[in-house]
């Protein structure tokens, strides 16, 4: 009999609503155990998302390598499907030069999806459906989406109609469009969840400073340089949160202070739906 025991690697999670400072931590996590950080920003995977989105900079980084940033053509969508495959390949990868994967981000669908812990839908895309739906406002879509799933409902971004679109499809399909699941890495691998987080006072404030800090970064102008390099208004709108109303701005739809205003109500907004995805997951230890 073999007495020895096989111990299994650990995989580190790091999630928690916007603004609570989760790319830091991994950094400083990744420091202490010789870990490489995957993105899990289902924005952050664009090319030119940096300001509004909050990408960590080369400096910011401290020499810790990081996967799955800036990998994608922002003017093409980038599912949780492509991420759950390029994720599990760079977990192999790390994994196999000895090294230990962090995984950290806050859009709780991806990282749910790589950890196999949800199903991808292997619903079609339903074109006469699209087209019907695409006449529609964000609130009417979501009106439909609470009637048909109201779980999904809580906890989708509400003014985004692509996402809308989508969980519309597949509510409409039925339970026979449950898809395939990404093998569990918890079977494989020791994963260690830990969540970040603050008491609403003082998130708000977070929230708060860091638009200002991205304001005076030159938020605006990296709009203005995603229209030039070709990123539509339609698109951009589609990408959520500050983009939404970022094209609104340079439409001419808001002034300034509409926009700081919307975008700090959206973050708000994103933040608490985030933790409603986050804190049904009893494994995750908060900080």
């Amino acid at each position: 009999m073999n007495s020895q025991k096989t111990h299994k690697k650990e995989i580190f999670v790091i999630v928690g609503p916007t603004a609570t400072g989760k790319s830091d931590y991994a950094v400083k996590l990744a420091k202490k155990v010789g870990g490489e950080i995957i993105s899990a920003d289902s924005r952050q995977v664009y090319k030119g998302l940096d300001i509004a989105t909050g990408k960590i900079t080369k400096k910011e980084m401290r020499g810790v390598p990081h996967h799955l940033l800036s990998v994608a053509d922002p003017r093409r969508a980038y599912s949780a499907a492509r991420y759950v495959k390029d994720g599990t390949k760079i977990i192999r990868y790390i994994v196999r030069n000895g090294r230990t994967p962090i995984i950290c981000g806050g859009t709780g669908f991806y990282i749910s999806a790589l950890l196999g812990e949800i199903e991808l839908s292997d619903v079609p895309a339903n074109k006469a459906l699209r087209k019907k739906l695409a006449k529609k406002s964000a609130s009417e879509l979501f009106t439909i989406l609470k009637k048909l799933n109201p779980k999904r409902a809580k906890i989708i971004d509400a003014k985004n109609p692509v996402r809308l679109i989508r969980a519309i499809e597949i509510a409409r399909a039925g339970k026979a469009s449950v898809g395939i699941k990404n093998p569990k890495l918890a079977e494989e691998f020791k994963i260690t969840k830990i969540g970040l987080d603050f008491p609403d006072a003082e998130l708000k404030k977070r929230i708060h400073i860091r638009l200002f800090a991205r304001i005076r970064s030159g938020m605006i102008a990296e709009a203005k340089r995603l229209r030039k390099g070709g990123l539509s208004f339609k698109r951009m709108k589609e990408l959520g949160l500050e983009y939404r109303y970022l094209a609104e701005y340079l439409q001419g739809e808001i002034n300034k202070k509409e926009l700081i205003e919307k975008i700090e109500k959206g973050n708000w907004d994103y933040a608490k739906r985030q933790r409603t995805w986050f804190r049904r997951d009893k494994s995750v230890g908060w900080v």
